[in-house]
């Protein structure tokens, strides 16, 4: 009876998508194998788990999977949970004087919800106003990249990116807004797919109204072309 509400409970966290803590938690031994040792051993799982649903893993097309599953998970999808791939950011003096709101919209966000293991598919807009110092635009997609690519919380991810560029670039006055799908919601459990999901965080000046204003209108622009 106690192991059922354990599970109940378990369940009603991941459908309501909740975050338990502001960074991704990790053991203190997370890369204490290597990668090639880790996708050995996921491959095995991957095998199991394949195996135990009734698959036939000797035909042609079944038999590679779990191989490029595992390859999939270490090097690609949760690429972004080891840190000596985080991107190095490399700033610059602000030599130009640019005094506004530089916004980077329309960032593409390809994650993984951790309660179910399901794809997180959306759009991240990402802006600073500099105190001196610059960071090229590309770095912002990488930053934005790197942290998609592990199981995620939306919520959490939105925080981690702002929290990195303010380290970057030495300001409180960050923000970033995500809008994205989640397949545990668009194709199981209530199956809604037009519904979406979109966080924020706003660091420094875009806590103020008139700041916060100016940057949600810059991502309204339309800049199709």
């Amino acid at each position: 009876m106690k192991i059922d509400k354990a599970l109940e409970a378990i369940e009603a966290l991941g459908d309501n998508h909740v975050s338990t803590s502001a960074t991704t938690p990790l053991r203190e031994d997370a890369f204490k194998l290597s990668d090639n040792e880790k996708i050995a051993l996921i491959r095995e799982d991957v095998k199991h788990i394949l195996e135990t649903l009734g698959l036939d893993l000797t035909d042609d097309s079944l038999k590679g999977t779990p191989q490029r599953v595992a390859k999939m998970f270490v090097n690609e999808i949760f690429s972004g949970l080891h840190p000596q791939r985080k991107p190095d950011a490399s700033t610059f003096k602000n030599h130009y004087k640019y005094g506004e709101m530089l916004v980077e919209k329309n960032i593409t966000v390809y994650s993984t919800c951790e309660h179910h293991l399901l794809p997180i598919v959306g759009r991240a807009h990402v802006a600073y106003i500099s105190n001196g110092t610059v960071v090229g635009l590309s770095k912002m997609n990488r930053i934005v990249d790197y942290y998609a690519k592990r199981p995620q919380v939306q919520e959490r991810m939105t925080m981690q990116i702002v929290q990195d560029l303010q380290v970057v670039l030495g300001t409180k006055d960050v923000a970033c807004v995500i809008d994205a799908k989640h397949l545990c919601v668009n194709s199981r459990g209530i199956r809604d797919i037009e519904s979406s999901t979109v966080t924020s965080e706003f660091g420094g000046k875009f806590k103020e109204d008139s700041v916060r204003r100016e940057f949600l209108d810059y991502i309204k622009l339309d800049t199709t072309f």
